[in-house]
């Protein structure tokens, strides 16, 4: 499977092998993954347990070393770079959203979304910053502490925190995993905005069919490599798909 040309990739990864362990306890997680993601777009990476999924969005956020391939972000190769210059590249150009919410008790809502800007040492857009407000509905929730808050409530001040930075590309790691289903919707339906309003493009990693359907793309893995994807994805023909790889 190769990577599309036509439009412009966010992340790119060509080659890609990860190998744990060595000689006969060696694990082949990934496999010459070949892969694009389009800017402005909304994909999702899923599989069987053990097919890879998170492995390859760690390597892609550059947060878990490759064997052997290129990753780029944009025109920058990661694979590339010293720990020192990934660590500031992470926090420039790439937002997280992951199923445990990592949001800091003791702030307000809006110090949490601020937080990732005030440690760069920017300045929120307020322009920005009202429109990722408006898109995740959190206008009357600015001012509340995070246990005062929904989980539902506590996803989306992380989004919106993710989104605040204007990122390249948001890495979701099971972003509805600790969510009721009404809840997991409504922060997906916010990602999806964030994605048609704001232009963000977003990888989501999710075992949920349902959680799929709202991508515009959906790529299967198994057994460290690429097998399939689809577009405009519903919930059925992803669960259809996932149903065939694990037969």
């Amino acid at each position: 499977m190769t990577m599309t040309t036509d439009v412009r990739q966010a992340v790119t990864a060509r080659g890609l092998t990860k190998v744990y362990g060595q000689g006969d306890a060696a694990v082949h997680a990934l496999r010459g993954i070949e892969v694009g993601f389009a800017t402005g777009a909304f994909t999702a990476i899923m599989g069987p347990s053990g097919s890879g999924k998170s492995t390859l969005m760690h390597c892609l956020a550059g947060l878990d070393t490759v064997s052997g391939g290129e990753i780029h972000i944009g025109d920058v190769e990661i694979t590339k770079l010293t720990d020192k210059q990934l660590t500031l590249l992470r926090r420039e150009r790439i937002g997280f959203v992951f199923q445990a919410f990592n949001l800091l008790p003791t702030l307000t809502a809006e110090q949490n979304i601020r937080l990732p800007l005030e440690i760069a040492g920017r300045q929120a857009d307020q322009v920005l910053f009202d429109r990722v407000i408006d898109t995740v509905g959190l206008g009357d929730r600015l001012g509340h502490r995070p246990t005062q808050l929904s989980g539902g409530q506590q996803q989306r001040v992380a989004v919106a925190r993710a989104l605040i930075s204007k990122p390249q590309v948001i890495f979701a790691d099971e972003p509805t995993g600790n969510l009721d289903s009404r809840s997991g919707a409504e922060v997906l339906s916010f990602l999806r905005r964030s994605v048609r309003e704001l232009g963000q493009t977003i990888v989501m990693v999710t075992h949920d069919p349902v959680a799929a359907s709202y991508a515009d793309r959906v790529i299967f893995l198994r057994d460290g490599l690429l097998v399939n994807e689809l577009h405009q994805p519903t919930a059925q023909t992803v669960l259809d798909t996932l149903l065939k790889l694990e037969a």
